[in-house]
């Protein structure tokens, strides 16, 4: 018996690239597992300071906040190098594929999460990019060798 195929790797015939406002329904979607995410991760760092509130600007306040950024990232890459989606992705079939043969490496993905941020924080400019992109592709996706494709409804 053979392995199940790798869902990471797929020909792009396969799915057709997805479009834009599909990847922000996804994003939406995905904004409630990361609120549960950050929740926890707020919690546990409000044990671990006994209690007391983190004062804005200081450097604990920075620590949390970049262990936020890691826990959302690990939610991100680990849905994507497991199943090519986080669940936001799966409510819409979206699946994020590599350019090449093999499934996309776990530095590749940490790689497009960073750049994701990036291309958020350009005003939406790396986002917006996937409207004139052929592939409709974002810069992440660029930098990355990666696209999300939108896949046909199973019957």
């Amino acid at each position: 018996m053979t392995a199940p195929a790798d869902p990471t790797v797929r020909s792009t015939t396969e799915s057709p690239p997805a479009h834009l406002i599909w990847r922000l329904f996804g994003l939406i979607y995905d904004l409630l597992p990361v609120l549960a995410i950050w929740f926890a991760v707020s919690a546990v760092m409000l044990l671990i300071r006994g209690g007391q509130p983190v004062a804005p600007g200081s450097l604990v306040g920075w620590l949390e906040l970049f262990a936020l950024w890691l826990a959302t990232g690990g939610y991100a890459v680990l849905s994507w190098r497991k199943g090519g989606q986080t669940l936001g992705q799966r409510a819409w079939r979206l699946r994020v594929i590599g350019d090449g043969p093999g499934p996309v490496s776990w530095r590749r993905l940490w790689l497009r999460y960073g750049l994701a941020l990036v291309s958020l924080a350009a005003g939406g400019l790396g986002f917006l990019w996937a409207l004139i992109d052929p592939q409709r592709r974002t810069w992440h996706d660029l930098a990355c060798a990666t696209r999300v494709v939108r896949e046909p409804r199973r019957s």
